[in-house]
């Protein structure tokens, strides 16, 4: 591509998703970050897990981003007695005008563009693991058969804290399909009373549609293009090195605290969110900075703390955090 043309192309992926957040703006108060990094998971054809206490508008906010997407939108509520084909869907036995019967495979929830899994973990490890392949590959399979999703396809999923009753926890090779963990926290008081505001008003906002299926798949396809400079990729590859407790990179609070480091998938999701993050800064190249940004989100729930540093309280967040600080940005 020329120049001009790559300059074209990043200008408007730029104004696309900054009319995107604007509108998702008019609705959810605050979370900027958050809207932020549920959008770049779309963008890179990832799934993104909301994590917070009830009452944060989880919930709200993933049905906000709905709205402004033409795209098509289901919910399931997770519950402990919620059933696999409660999800992916289940044969049924039709019969027909002559009075034969057949059997004729009625579509789940799945099959949408984007899913919101609401309080994931409040269901079963068993019905937890129905997403698995869907979330990987994007296909169904059912009883032999084999459904593809129409792209793209999107898995949000809000989660309670662990802590919360009646809750599971999400098994690692499910958490490690989730291109980022996003961490929702209370709101300040000025967000307070805006959020007052506008629901206890007459009318509630909702937000317009603003960016098509197609230019999400042209946008998804622009990310791709994006050049890695190879000492910005061994950057990133050093940091996901680190979080290994055996790597002789690990940083002191990674031999001590740490039983698993990220796999593979963390280093694949930095580049692409870093990706994202240089387009939205209109830049068609990724920085250093570019990956200091989005490892965090990317990295928090692919560490698998050991018996020490859960009992000492430590948190994944600080374990990256003391990462990005010791790795040099050239070796």
């Amino acid at each position: 591509m020329k120049p001009g043309e790559v300059a074209a192309l990043v200008q408007a992926f730029q104004a696309d998703v900054q009319r995107l957040l604007g509108e998702i703006g008019q609705v959810i108060v605050g979370h900027e970050e958050i809207v932020r990094g549920a959008v770049m998971s779309l963008l890179a054809g990832g799934h993104a897990l909301l994590e917070g206490v009830p009452g944060l508008g989880k919930t709200m906010l993933v049905k906000t981003i709905a709205e402004a997407l033409d795209l098509n939108f289901s919910r399931v509520q997770f519950t402990p007695d919620l059933m696999p084909a409660d999800i992916l869907g289940t044969n049924m036995i039709v019969e027909d005008e002559r009075g034969s019967k057949y059997f004729d495979f009625q579509r789940g929830a799945i099959f949408a563009n984007i899913v919101l899994a609401d309080e994931i973990n409040r269901a079963t490890p068993k019905t937890q693991s129905a997403l698995l392949e869907a979330m990987q590959e994007q296909r169904v399979t059912v009883a032999k058969q084999t459904f593809v999703l129409e792209p793209p396809f999107f898995v949000l999923a809000t989660q309670n804290p662990l802590e919360m009753e009646g809750t599971y926890p999400l098994p690692e090779a499910q958490l490690d399909r989730f291109f980022m963990k996003l961490k929702v926290e209370f709101p300040t008081r000025e967000h307070l009373h805006t959020i007052l505001d506008r629901t206890t008003a007459a009318e509630n906002p909702h937000a317009r549609k603003i960016v098509t299926r197609e230019r999400i798949l042209e946008m998804k396809e622009l990310v791709r293009r994006v050049p890695v400079a190879r000492p910005v990729q061994d950057f990133a590859v050093r940091v996901l090195e680190a979080t290994h407790p055996e790597s002789p990179s690990a940083t002191p609070a990674s031999k001590k605290y740490v039983r698993f480091g990220s796999s593979p998938r963390g280093a694949q999701s930095i580049l692409l969110g870093a990706k994202i993050s240089a387009l939205m800064n209109g830049r068609f190249a990724v920085a250093c900075d570019d990956i200091r940004k989005v490892a965090p989100a990317c990295l928090r729930h692919r560490i698998i703390l050991n018996f020490e540093g859960e009992a000492e309280g430590v948190s994944t967040d600080q374990i990256v955090a003391e990462i990005l600080k010791a790795t040099p940005e050239a070796k």
